[in-house]
């Protein structure tokens, strides 16, 4: 997290250790919880993996991503706000343009409920937002062995960390209790 300037993608109170509105209803999340991520993932973080950041926002875990698999690894950040995706990728550009030159870097513009098949299997995948139910289809896009770190639930959510061994057998450990905003579509985080 040291290697990325979170004021690169948070407009205001980037160092503040709580989330902070980016607009078109997302947050980025809280400091310390970028940290849970990276380090509930480093095993899977090492250079050269490939990963999926879901509900990639600002682009700032990408990045931070990105600096530990380095560029013979790949990361794909994916989110439905294509204003969020272009203000990420000038962000990336402007200030890590080597990951965004050499391909390490790859944001796209979708649902990331649905994962994002054409460079599946990731060696990890990290979850922003919410899911309501465990999910099954990035599960499917995961590695084995590989691993997702998510938060899971409607109104009492869970981090939740999916381990995925050799055989293709996932085993569950709930970490900690959290409050993140919903894995929804763009319409209704539109209207929020």
């Amino acid at each position: 997290m040291r290697s990325v300037d979170r004021a690169h993608f948070a407009p205001h109170n980037p160092y503040e250790d709580s989330p902070q509105y980016i607009g078109y209803g997302a947050t980025i999340s809280a400091p310390h919880m970028h940290g849970y991520a990276l380090e509930g993932l480093r095993d899977y973080l090492k250079p050269g993996m490939h990963v999926l950041d879901i509900g990639s926002g600002s682009g700032y875990l990408t990045a931070c991503m990105a600096a530990m698999v380095g560029k013979g690894g790949r990361v794909v950040g994916i989110d439905h706000i294509s204003e969020l995706v272009e203000t990420s990728q000038g962000a990336l550009s402007q200030h890590y343009p080597e990951w965004a030159d050499c391909g390490c870097i790859h944001m796209v513009t979708g649902d990331g409920r649905d994962g994002y098949p054409p460079d599946a299997p990731y060696d990890c995948i990290h979850v922003g937002a919410a899911s309501p139910e465990r999910p099954d289809k990035l599960l499917a896009q995961l590695k084995s062995p590989g691993r997702l770190f998510a938060p899971v639930g409607k109104y009492s959510q869970q981090i939740i960390v999916y381990d995925k061994d050799s055989s293709g057998t996932v085993k569950q450990n709930d970490l900690m209790g959290v409050v993140y905003v919903p894995l929804t579509n763009e319409h209704k985080q539109r209207k929020e």
